[in-house]
């Protein structure tokens, strides 16, 4: 049994048999495009309701804006510069603590993993209606440290979200002739996933709804020194930046 991590905050972050659940499941590996789970009620719902309430302002100093009208359409997203506030904190910490660590390694078969304290290209996440994110393959390695990003957790806040917002995110497979497995942002899902140089994802259907319609949801990687050559990009161990990719007959 995986103990209950220490709480940054007055809320309870997890839901009671969370961490269990996560270390006990079975099938990750096995999974189709490539290694993944998809857990819904992770989370102790109100716990993920304050950290929405905390969402911070835009603010040119401390987000970032990603929008270049082809890749990437009306998406911000934070830095480790933000101020974050005190719930979204302790999400943080307890996703990056001894406790979670273990539940995760259990549950996809990765030892030796590390969270990332700079956050580069993780924390909250916004796309609001109209915006697109195309199918792509993640960075690689560590901009600083240099070590191999092995995970994606994300964690999705969208409290009545249907398939008329469509927005999913998508999973390809490797030869990219076809989207393997959808899955709806809704309030409370987390899905996590190996990233590899060939682990095709993105959401590159638009977000249908009114404009102040926001997709928003928590974005962690997660490292480890060294991967399986299995896992290298044509063999090879160079270091990369996001790689796009357009899907047949409909472009990015």
């Amino acid at each position: 049994m995986i103990g209950r991590p220490w709480r940054f905050s007055s809320v309870p972050l997890f839901a009671s048999d969370a961490l269990d659940r996560l270390a006990d499941y079975k099938g990750y590996r096995e999974a189709e495009p490539y290694p993944h789970l998809v857990l819904d009620g992770l989370f102790n719902p109100e716990a993920l309701r304050v950290i929405l309430r905390e969402w911070p302002e835009k603010d040119p100093k401390t987000h970032e804006t990603h929008d270049d009208g082809t890749y990437v359409k009306k998406k911000i997203g934070t830095t480790w510069r933000t101020k974050f506030g005190r719930q979204t904190l302790g999400y943080f910490s307890e996703l990056g603590g001894p406790q979670f660590l273990q539940a995760l390694e259990a549950a996809t078969g990765i030892p030796g993993l590390m969270p990332d304290p700079y956050l580069l290209g993780g924390g909250l996440h916004a796309t609001q209606s109209g915006g697109r994110l195309a199918v792509h393959a993640d960075y690689n390695q560590h901009l600083i440290w240099k070590v191999d990003r092995r995970l994606n957790l994300l964690t999705y806040l969208n409290e009545g979200w249907t398939e008329k917002n469509a927005g999913w995110l998508e999973l390809w497979d490797s030869e990219m002739k076809a989207c393997v497995k959808r899955v709806l942002p809704v309030f409370n899902r987390t899905v996590i996933f190996s990233t590899t140089s060939f682990s095709w994802h993105g959401q590159p259907e638009p977000i249908v709804g009114p404009p102040k319609l926001r997709r928003k949801s928590i974005a962690l990687y997660y490292f480890s020194n060294g991967r399986p050559d299995e896992e290298d990009w044509s063999g090879s161990t160079e270091e990369h930046s996001t790689i796009w990719r357009e899907r047949p007959d409909a472009g990015y």
